[in-house]
This record gives structure tokens, C-alpha cells and sequence, in this order.
């Protein structure tokens, strides 16, 4: 009889398991430590649907030059791309890009990474 609930508690466990992921980063242009020309978006597309009021991102020049870039922040059509658009092409230099989502699940995830323009 243990054996089987230990069974059926596993089963429920692994079962339920896709329900309770949180949203992953599964692509970003520009790519992590890219070297990229011309970049006038920044792409985060995720593993799940994002709630747009509780998502958003900073983009940040960093280096002796370092500032808060301007930009919008809003979520593509898709629901699972995060956009970041600058106001203008940024200027060459090293740049970072923190965001935080949330997804269905209602916990907020977040992270970042750096690139470089030019």
C-alpha cells in the first residue's frame, strides 16, 4: 500500500511539475557578449506569456561612459517577447540589459546581461 502512494504522490508531483515553471529567457537580440552594429531594438523573448504590468527593463550604457538609456518597454504581440526600444540607433560602447517578468504564475523572474555596440 505504501508503495503505492508513494507512486501517486510522485506521479501528481511530476505531473503538475509544467504548472509551476517560471517564464526562462530563451533568446535575446543582441545575444549575450554579442558585438553588434546598428541595434535600435532589444529582443527578450521568453518561455511563457508575460503579464505586460508587472514585466519591463532598464537598458544602461556602462563602461567610463556610464548612463541610463532612455527607452519603451513594451510587450510584442507574441505576448512572450519583451521589447526595448531606445529612442534612437544606440551609439557604439558596452551596454547592459536588466528586466524582470512576470508570467501566469505570478512569480517575478528576473535577470540581465551585457553587449557591446560597434
Amino acid at each position: 500500500m505504501r508503495a503505492s502512494s508513494a507512486f501517486i504522490a510522485v506521479s501528481l508531483v511530476l505531473a503538475s511539475s509544467p504548472a509551476l515553471s517560471h517564464p526562462r529567457l530563451v533568446a535575446a537580440v543582441p545575444a549575450e557578449n554579442a558585438a553588434a552594429r546598428g541595434v535600435s531594438l532589444v529582443r527578450l523573448t521568453f518561455s511563457e506569456r508575460l503579464v505586460p504590468t508587472f514585466s519591463g527593463a532598464e537598458l544602461s550604457m556602462i563602461g567610463p561612459r556610464a548612463h541610463a538609456v532612455p527607452a519603451r518597454v513594451r510587450v510584442a504581440p507574441d505576448g512572450r517577447t519583451l521589447v526595448v526600444a531606445p529612442s534612437r540607433a544606440l551609439p557604439k560602447g558596452s551596454y547592459r540589459v536588466d528586466w524582470h517578468v512576470v508570467s501566469t504564475d505570478t512569480h517575478r523572474v528576473k535577470g540581465g546581461y551585457a553587449f557591446r555596440v560597434g
